[in-house]
């Protein structure tokens, strides 16, 4: 049985294990990801904490029964673009994939974007990541039609490797291709 925790900065308990479901995808899938393993040279409590430390973000991990992280998804606000979330770090571990987990982490991140007031949700895949870049179209995502803008701690800081094709802008640092998808935020009742 595979469960979705959602945590909070506030839990002294959780951030550890965010750390280890990005660590583990960062192992399992360094091509999927602009962030390498060695970028977390330490690894140590202060860096994960401040990381994860956003109160405006939403942090799921899928996890096992036995409470092993199967796979992490992150939602921010996106920098400059009222009414746009940021689909972040969605990973399935090998266990876990063919199970609809990947399906489940970004309902999660959508839902928390419309509870927000989001109107839409964008992400950006590298190239060559059939299997996410399936998943994200198979969730109603689309080609955005606009260049993305990582945010900061994602800048690019290798040399540009666009390769070209879909909409205009769609790809550009790391290959990667911009997607995009249009919400209804979710209006609380009186």
């Amino acid at each position: 049985m595979i469960d979705l925790r959602f945590l909070t900065p506030a839990d002294p308990d959780d951030w550890p294990l965010w750390r280890d479901a990005r660590l583990a995808a960062l192992r399992d899938a360094p091509h999927a990801f602009k962030v390498r393993l060695s970028d977390w040279p330490t690894g140590g409590e202060e860096e994960w904490r401040a990381r994860f430390a956003r109160r405006d973000a939403v942090h799921v991990v899928a996890v096992s029964a036995d409470g092993r992280p199967l796979g992490p998804a992150g939602g921010i606000p996106s920098p400059g673009r009222d009414g746009v979330a940021e689909l972040r770090s969605l990973w399935v571990g090998p266990e876990a994939r063919g199970r609809r987990t990947g399906d489940r982490l970004l309902a999660a991140v959508e839902a928390w974007a419309r509870r927000t007031g989001r109107t839409s949700l964008r992400l950006a895949v590298l190239a060559g990541n059939a299997p996410a870049e399936a998943l994200y179209r198979r969730n109603g995502f689309t080609d955005a039609d606009e260049p993305y803008a990582p945010y900061e701690p994602y800048a690019p800081s290798t040399p540009d490797r666009s390769v070209g094709g879909g909409a205009p802008g769609a790809e550009r640092a790391f290959g990667e291709r911009v997607m995009v998808k249009r919400l209804v935020p979710v209006v609380p009742e009186r």
